[in-house]
């Protein structure tokens, strides 16, 4: 056995000291709907319902070992990073700094607070996370802090590969594949290094958000780039610039092996998730679940680990969530109409919706002409079928309209 598998086994012992083992649990729901035996790594059940307080554990207590004197931690994060350096510093007795974008939704702040308790102070500084970064790290090395990097960070991969080492003994054994989410590359680098070690037949895949892709233009061109633009909805994973230390440990994942989650379509796996299993994802969380209808027959009739890498979830997020996963179901669409301005052109066009079909926004955006008025429509229906008869009733009706449901810019402003 390797020194970093000696190291994984030691961390997750310690580990023990903070919480349990989080279940591997079989879920009949996906197994059967797959054709496969799902069991899901609950990430989501730590005491910060997210892995991120295994990598945070174990950068503390090292910094600490070497340095007893070390009472000061620095962070900069607008989520689970945050959490779980709070949770450590009220475990190790340690004052901690953790600087927050002023965007920070306040239910986030809250629950970092509230694991830190009084060990934890959280400044919001900046509008945008790489301005909160930069003045975090100015006050690290003013102050004589220890910074707590959030994934590119050996002592961090440590920390997070205990996720593999629980996988293989709750399982008793190697399952057939896993499948976990990336971000900035702690969680998977430290898993793969284990399973390369202890289980070198196991593949993995990886999963990215759309908006995010950061391993997979690293793969493409050799060495991590940051990208032009980064869609931040899955904020556990949506990171412009993957991290060189994990990057060293995944150049060698075949790119095949990494497949990308649009958001609108994690979209419909929390909905599911929620609404079928009653169990909480955050959209980082949902990505391993997202993913399996991709490797249909690759996985029928197999073991298959999914890490739902955690579970904080914003229900004030609710609708968007919804609505996203309504558009790309197909079962809700926007279109401008052009009514004409005459009596009885209302009626005729309503007329037109089938039994299912529910108006569910009705906007004059302005009257582009005396005959004729431009009109913001949102519909919802049952089955995204039935957009192809309202269309073709629109047509043959001689209305003119446009479909902007995936025009980004008006989409934007509009909706």
């Amino acid at each position: 056995m390797s020194d970093f598998a000696d190291t994984a086994l030691a961390v997750t012992a310690r580990l023990r000291t903070l919480f349990p083992a989080t279940p591997l649990q079989r879920n009949a729901y996906l197994s059967q709907k797959h054709g496969a035996e799902i069991w899901l790594k609950r990430e989501d059940l730590t005491p910060v319902r997210s892995y991120k307080i295994r990598g945070a554990f174990n950068a503390m207590r090292k910094a600490r070992d070497a340095d007893p004197d070390q009472e000061l931690f620095v962070a900069a994060s607008a989520g689970n990073h945050a959490q779980g350096v709070a949770f450590n510093c009220a475990h190790f007795g340690v004052k901690g700094v953790i600087f927050m974008p002023v965007t920070t939704p306040r239910q986030k702040i809250e629950k970092t607070r509230t694991f830190g308790g009084t060990s934890v102070e959280i400044r919001l500084i900046g509008d945008y996370f790489d301005e909160t970064l930069r003045v975090a790290q100015e006050f690290c090395a003013e102050r004589g802090g220890h910074f707590l990097a959030p994934f590119d960070d050996p002592h961090v991969i440590e920390g997070q590969s205990s996720v593999a080492v629980e996988i293989l003994e709750e399982m008793g054994g190697p399952p057939d594949l896993v499948i976990l989410p990336v971000g900035g590359g702690g969680l998977s680098s430290g898993v793969k290094r284990y399973f390369d070690e202890m289980a070198p037949d196991v593949p993995l895949v990886l999963v990215e958000p759309t908006g995010g892709a950061s391993l997979t233009e690293a793969l493409a061109t050799g060495s991590p780039t940051t990208l032009d633009r980064v869609d931040s909805f899955v904020d556990g994973a949506s990171v412009a610039r993957i991290g060189q230390r994990t990057f060293d440990v995944l150049k060698d994942v075949p790119p095949e092996d990494v497949l990308l989650a649009p958001e609108d379509r994690i979209c419909t796996t929390i909905l599911d998730m929620l609404n079928v299993e009653g169990i909480v994802l955050e959209p980082a969380g949902a990505m391993s679940v997202d993913v399996l209808p991709l490797l249909g027959e690759r996985i029928r009739g197999k073991r298959v680990v999914c890490v739902t890498s955690g579970g904080n979830f914003d229900f004030e997020r609710l609708p968007e969530v919804k609505e996203r996963a309504q558009r790309f179901s197909g079962i809700k669409k926007y279109f401008i109409l052009r009514l004409p301005q005459r009596p009885g052109a209302l009626r005729d066009f309503l007329e037109m919706l089938g039994p299912d079909d529910d108006v569910a926004r009705f906007e004059y955006l302005k009257k582009s002409a005396r005959n004729f008025g431009s009109v913001l429509i949102g519909i919802e229906t049952v089955d995204a079928a039935s957009f192809e008869t309202l269309f073709s009733r629109l047509d043959a009706a001689e209305f003119a309209y446009r479909d902007i449901t995936d025009d980004p810019i008006l989409s934007e402003f509009l909706i």
